[in-house]
């Protein structure tokens, strides 16, 4: 396979070509030479949505893995752990965007609004096949927030009428609730379940415990920014829809970080970021409304009553740059050219090589609240060390070692939130564990 078919295989051959954006000859270069040796190992092209049996051999295979770091222009005196807040993007998508950035700003009129922003319908196009729904059911949007507010601020809902969320749901979720409460009289209640939970079904009957005849939306995480847990959505659809309660997901760390439908999920609402493991530029993402539930939600910024039963009234935003959203085809084409199930097992895999260790040989001080070995996991681990506050942690991880993590301070929990990404070396996640393990050893004095 050579460079030229590679990157056709992975933009899609039933798309307009003169929409699609202009593969630089470089473009894709690192993730051909990761295929090459895939190859050589017998492993085919990844196709989206096929079973992928090589996932596995191919988790701990450095050679593959190397070029696609390198497609990173990262700074590696630094050890970024917390690529769960926002990711870099591989040099190839942020010089795309960059590009575009500047022939937008020659003529922005005419450059950026007459040339370049009508090709985010690329960008939907592939979106929607990604997630597997009708192009017609996907608005860009800047990120998860402004997509679950969408829906938050847009449901029609009075006075008494109650909402059920988690206690581990986005803060900035639980905020906007909050507002909605002052401002609208709702009722918001908040279930709780433990971390890790010892069973789906736990969270399931936590959910059906909250809802009541005035219950009127529930909203949850796909999965949970906090521990990673991921959590049983296509279960709660079903017990909610013949109910007639919505389910709102907030799918933040979900997308491109494990492989998952919208069919698997049975959902009508989701709303993610595309900036943390799609790789797509900073200030990007997408809110999924099953078609003909899109009238019944207002949009967050006013929109023409002709557009009552169109996703895009969800965009009338205001002047933007086209350059973020135009550059979301390329990173879409790189994460296919991994394969969702390659990425999850990798991830997956450098999540492990740490964690493990650092339990095993960390005297009985160091905790994981993510679950290992387990199919509602992926790359995110929380992790404690008896004795230590999170954010003391947190700041000699970055003060002594230049290691970049978040503290995850909650009422039931806390730890240190551990997220690498495909970038990350065996190198980088093994001294990271011995930092742990000096940590639990000696201290952080």
């Amino acid at each position: 396979m050579n460079r030229r078919h590679f990157v056709s295989a992975l933009s899609g051959a039933t798309l307009v070509p003169a929409a699609l954006p202009s593969f630089l000859p470089q473009a894709m270069r690192r993730l051909a030479d990761a295929t090459q040796v895939a190859i050589g190992r017998g492993a085919p092209l990844p196709l989206p949505g096929q079973p992928d049996a090589y996932a596995a051999a191919l988790a701990n295979d450095e050679d593959y893995w190397q070029p696609i770091q390198r497609a990173f222009d990262v700074n590696r005196q630094l050890l970024n752990l917390n690529n769960g807040g926002v990711s870099p993007s591989p040099s190839h998508v942020m010089d795309a965007m960059v590009r575009d950035l500047r022939f937008s700003n020659e003529l922005p009129v005419e450059h950026m609004w007459r040339v370049l922003e009508p090709r985010v319908e690329t960008a939907r196009d592939l979106l929607a096949r990604e997630f597997g729904c009708d192009a017609e059911e996907i608005a860009i949007t800047r990120n998860a927030s402004e997509s679950l507010e969408n829906l938050i601020f847009g449901l029609d809902l009075k006075r008494g009428d109650e909402v059920v969320v988690s206690n581990q749901n986005y803060p900035r979720m639980l905020t906007a609730w909050d507002q909605r409460v002052r401002r609208d009289g709702i009722v918001l209640k908040q279930v709780s379940f433990p971390v890790p939970p010892p069973t789906q079904q736990v969270i399931v009957d936590a959910v059906a415990a909250a809802i009541t005849p005035r219950t009127r939306a529930i909203e949850l995480p796909h999965i949970t920014n906090l521990s990673g847990h991921i959590l049983p959505i296509r279960e709660i659809v079903q017990l909610a829809r013949p109910r007639g309660i919505p389910v709102l997901v907030d799918g933040a760390h979900a997308f491109a970080h494990f492989p998952f439908t919208r069919e698997a999920l049975d959902c009508e609402y989701y709303g993610t970021s595309l900036h943390k493991w799609l790789y797509a530029p900073i200030g990007t993402g997408f809110l999924y409304i099953k078609r003909d539930r899109i009238p019944g939600i207002w949009p967050l910024m006013a929109a023409g009553k002709h557009q009552d039963a169109d996703i895009r009234k969800f965009e009338e935003i205001g002047t933007h740059p086209a350059a973020n959203h135009n550059a979301i085809p390329l990173a879409v084409a790189f994460h296919r050219g991994i394969g969702g199930e390659r990425k999850i097992a990798r991830l997956r895999y450098l999540r492990d090589r740490w964690a493990k260790r650092a339990v095993a040989e960390g005297n009985g001080r160091v905790r994981m609240l993510t679950a290992l070995d387990s199919p509602h996991t992926g790359g995110i681990g929380l992790v404690s060390i008896e004795g230590i506050a999170p954010n003391d942690l947190v700041g000699w991880f970055s003060r002594k070692h230049r290691i970049v993590s978040t503290p995850i301070n909650h009422p039931e929990f806390s730890g240190v939130r551990i997220t690498p990404n495909v970038y990350t070396t065996v190198d980088e996640v093994d001294r990271f564990a011995e930092v742990v393990l000096e940590a639990a050893h000696r201290g952080i004095t």
